[in-house]
Parts: C-alpha cells; sequence; structure tokens
C-alpha cells in the first residue's frame, strides 16, 4: 500500500467530518453510528469485490464486454438513420471523416439505453435487482423501507426512484426526504452512463463496469452523509420493513381518456402523440421508453446549450481563468482527500470542480482527452472517473427539487430547503466512492482495462487544443474540443503509458 492509499481511506472519514461540522443537529446522541459502520463497510466490501476479488474483477470484466454489445447495437441503429460517415463502422474509415459529433453518437445511445431499462422493468429484472439491494440497505444499515427502496432504484433510474414509494412521501421524514433526494444527486441514471463511456472508453476499456459500480457503492456513500448531515429524529412510517407494492388488476377497460380497473378505481389514461396507450408488451414498454429517451436527449442537449453558454458568458465578464480557477479551488482540499497524485492534483480539481455549473459530460471529455495526451496517470483517471459518476450540480437541483415537490406539493418548504443539502450530499458521497476507488488501487493495468492501440488525441485534428489547468495568457475552453473515438490519420500518437511512470508535465498548483 501506498501513501496515497492510505490517503484516500482516511479521506472517507474526512469526509463524513465535513459532513458532521455542517450537521443540523451535532449532538453524540444524534450520530447515526450503525449507518456510518455499516455504511462504509459495505462500501470497502464492494470496493474489495471491484479491485482485488478475482472472480467479481472476472465477473465486472465480462460484464463489461456484455454491455459493449450494446453500445454497438445502439450504433447499428444510429448507423441506419444518420449513416457512415457520422457513425462510422467500427475498423474501417468513413468516406468523409466528420470526427465526433456529440448529438448525433452520444445521444442515441441514450435513447436505445432508455428503452432497454424500460424492456427490462416491464418483464422485471430491474424489481429483483432493486429489491435485492434493498433488502441488504435494510438489513445492514437499518433504514426505513421506503428509503431504502427508493435508494436501490437510484442504481438505475433518477427522480423516477421517488415514485416508488410515492404513497409514502408525504409521512416522510425530513431526515427520509434528505436521503432520498442525496441518492438522486449522489448517483447517474444508466442511460447517461453511455454518454460518459463514449468519451472515456479509449483511454479506459472497463470504464462501463466501473460506472455501474460506482452507482451501487454511492447509495451506502449517500444515506452514510445524509444520515450525518440530516440526522434522524423522528420514527419512520415504514421503520417496519420494505414496502410492497400492491398486484395489478388483469381486468382494464377504456373509458374515455381514463382506463376502469376491476376495483372500480378509475385513472387517467396514458398517451403519446395525444393517442390513448396502455403499457402491456414488453414491446411497448421499449417503445415508450424509446420516446422517452427521446426526451432526455432533448432536454439534456438543451441543457449543454445553456448551462456552457452562461459559463462562457461569465468567463467575458470574470475573465478567461477565473471562474476555472474558482472552481479548482473550492475543490482542491475534496481531491486532495481522495488521494490523487500531487502533481495531478490541480488539474484534476479543475475537472471535478467544473462538474459544479457544467454537468459531468464536459468534464469527462476533459479527462478523456488530458489522459488520452498523458497530462494525468492512470491512478488520476480512475479517481476522478469515480468522483464525476453522480449528479451533483446545479442542472440538477431544479429537476430534482422539482420533481419531488411535483409529487408531494404539501411538502414544499421542507423540499425546498433539503435540495440544497442534499446537493451538497451528493457532492461529498461522489468525493467518497472516488476514496474508495483509490484505497484499492494497486497500479494493475487490468484495473483500466487492456488498451488494443496507443491512444490518440480525442481532438479534431483542426481543432484547438483545451487546457484544464488555467493561465495567465491563455484562455481555457469551456467546452473542449469534441472527442473522436477514432483518431484521424493525422493525428499524433501518443505513446501508452503507465501509472507509475507520469508524466512529467508540470501542473499548475493553487
Amino acid at each position: 500500500m501506498s501513501i496515497y492509499n492510505l490517503i484516500s481511506f482516511l479521506g472517507i472519514f474526512g469526509l463524513c467530518a465535513i459532513a458532521w461540522v455542517f450537521s443540523e443537529n451535532r449532538k453524540v446522541q444524534y450520530i447515526p453510528w450503525r449507518v456510518i459502520i455499516w455504511g462504509i463497510g459495505l462500501q470497502l466490501v464492494l470496493g474489495f469485490l471491484v479491485f482485488l476479488f478475482p472472480p467479481t474483477r472476472l465477473a465486472l470484466e465480462w460484464f463489461t464486454s456484455l454491455l459493449d454489445g450494446v453500445f454497438t447495437a445502439a450504433d447499428f441503429g444510429a448507423r441506419f438513420v444518420f449513416g457512415n460517415n457520422i457513425v462510422p463502422i467500427p475498423g474501417k474509415d468513413p468516406e468523409v471523416n466528420l470526427g465526433y459529433i456529440f448529438a448525433f453518437r452520444a445521444l442515441p445511445t441514450v435513447v436505445f439505453f432508455s428503452g432497454l431499462m424500460a424492456l427490462l422493468y416491464n418483464i422485471g429484472v430491474i424489481q429483483i435487482i432493486t429489491e435485492l439491494f434493498a433488502k441488504i440497505f435494510y438489513m445492514t444499515m437499518r433504514l426505513s423501507g421506503a428509503e431504502a427502496l427508493s435508494g436501490a432504484a437510484n442504481i438505475f433510474v433518477g427522480i423516477e426512484a421517488a415514485i416508488v414509494v410515492k404513497p409514502y412521501l408525504p409521512q416522510m421524514t425530513r431526515s427520509e426526504l434528505c436521503a432520498i433526494l442525496s441518492c438522486c444527486f449522489g448517483t447517474a441514471a444508466s442511460s447517461t452512463l453511455a454518454i460518459y463511456v463514449s468519451y472515456l472508453k479509449p483511454v479506459f476499456p472497463n470504464i462501463l463496469g466501473h460506472l455501474v459500480s460506482a452507482s451501487i457503492i454511492a447509495i451506502p456513500a449517500c444515506f452514510v452523509l445524509s444520515k450525518i448531515l440530516v440526522p434522524e429524529t423522528g420514527v419512520p412510517v415504514t421503520m417496519g420493513g420494505i414496502p410492497k407494492g400492491e398486484p395489478k388488476p388483469k381486468g382494464r377497460e377504456f373509458v374515455g381518456d381514463e382506463i376502469a380497473e376491476n376495483d372500480g378505481e378509475v385513472r387517467e389514461q396514458e398517451t403519446v402523440g395525444g393517442e390513448p396507450i396502455e403499457r402491456v408488451s414488453p414491446l411497448d414498454a421499449a417503445i415508450i421508453g424509446a420516446l422517452d429517451g427521446v426526451k432526455m436527449s432533448v432536454s439534456i442537449a438543451a441543457v449543454l446549450i445553456l448551462i456552457l453558454g452562461l459559463v462562457s458568458l461569465i468567463n467575458q465578464v470574470l475573465g478567461a481563468s477565473t471562474l476555472t480557477k474558482i472552481e479548482g479551488t473550492l475543490f482542491y482540499p475534496l481531491t486532495l482527500l481522495t488521494g490523487v497524485p500531487f502533481e495531478d492534483s490541480w488539474e484534476a480539481s479543475v475537472i471535478i470542480g467544473r462538474r459544479l455549473l457544467e454537468t459531468a459530460i464536459p468534464p469527462y471529455r476533459s479527462l478523456a482527452e488530458a489522459a488520452a495526451k498523458g497530462e494525468v496517470s492512470d491512478r488520476t483517471v480512475l479517481i476522478v472517473s469515480y468522483a464525476l459518476s453522480g449528479f451533483a450540480h446545479l442542472a440538477s437541483v431544479g429537476i430534482f427539487v422539482g420533481g419531488t415537490i411535483a409529487l408531494i406539493p404539501s411538502r414544499r418548504k421542507d423540499i425546498s430547503e433539503l435540495g440544497w443539502k442534499a446537493l451538497f450530499v451528493g457532492t461529498l458521497a461522489t468525493m467518497m466512492i472516488a476514496c474508495i476507488a483509490g484505497t484499492f488501487d494497486t497500479g494493475d493495468a487490468s484495473i483500466l482495462g487492456a488498451k488494443t492501440a496507443p491512444a490518440a488525441p480525442l481532438t479534431a485534428p483542426d481543432s484547438p487544443k483545451p487546457s484544464a489547468s488555467p493561465t495567465a495568457n491563455s484562455k481555457p475552453s469551456v467546452a473542449p474540443a469534441i472527442a473522436s473515438p477514432k483518431p484521424s490519420p493525422n493525428a499524433e500518437k501518443v505513446a501508452p503509458r503507465t501509472q507509475e511512470s507520469p508524466s512529467s508535465e508540470s501542473k499548475k498548483n493553487p
């Protein structure tokens, strides 16, 4: 074990201390010792299984290769719609090299993933996995049944996880609401993982399996930190067990724009394009999921245009590097706690800090570019990949807070207050799972995965080279050059590098 592994391990407890400093109630009797001990213990066990236990490591590699087929399938569908020049055939050079166009390469994968997840939910696969983890969280940390179930659902979805326990939301305690919101901020929905993978796969082949692992490890991290920040002082309604869903009656008939159930209850009919629909078959569920993915893709594109435009406007007012320095400085102490090599610490801090305003997509792209050019070590790539894996950014506040208020308008005041606390918890939770990754990183190249070819710069040939580290005479790019998973013939070759031999390029420290 190196000194950096020890720093990562101690960083777990340092983050707990930070949460306690800002806690609503710092009295000793309100410190959730059982949640802390079991929550951190679960993270360490999961980290050991992911990084050090050979059978589960092989299983993770197999799972990653299995999911690679999902991306191949998504590209196949996108290639039929957009053509070979925009979505090239693997191993073949397109007739016209247009580079990596985000809207045509990443967003179609979101549509496919959304439809696939809806299909798996319809046939019951997601429910089995969700209930398994809910039981583990409930039995070990003694959470309320509702928050354990909602937290487990966050492994796969975002705000939709709150719908799983909608009947119990109005009676939930402040601590329960904070925990549910924190899990939304601390994890990433399965559909958006596709975007992150599209950037990092050339430099981190096993990234998909690790992102899935990060979503699982993040749930106990969110519970630990949220229970410290907002301790449980009441008695949750579902403290006795995990809520069970009511079986749906099989008899249904249309009544105008509504559906009448066998028990006489009438509910509003779901529609698409004004046409009434009823989700019955797996194929129908997959189609509706894909349509939901289209809405999500448009939302992602709209948010990126708005947020990056606002960041650019701020940079024009404050100066080219001012905002980057503020973000890097704000996250520098937290970045040091994760155990990244000191020579990479400032650049890693800037990349992580940018997520707060820009969402995780541009920072993941910057990380991929820095790794391809040999500017950061493999250890830094691993740790920062885990640290960026959640939805802990300002754009999500409106989504999660607004979505939860829509479900329970009677708790508007509590949810509005807890939204910012949950964002803080989600941020600390992603840093905590980064500490877990740093603790178990042995420097083994197989953790990142075997690279079939030397990593090439992910920038288009004629694009300007961005810099994550601010300088006095250069203006850092808020939206770095678009990544290209397939290097052009003129792209500069970069020799592969190992963690033991980090780049000697100078790093800026605040």
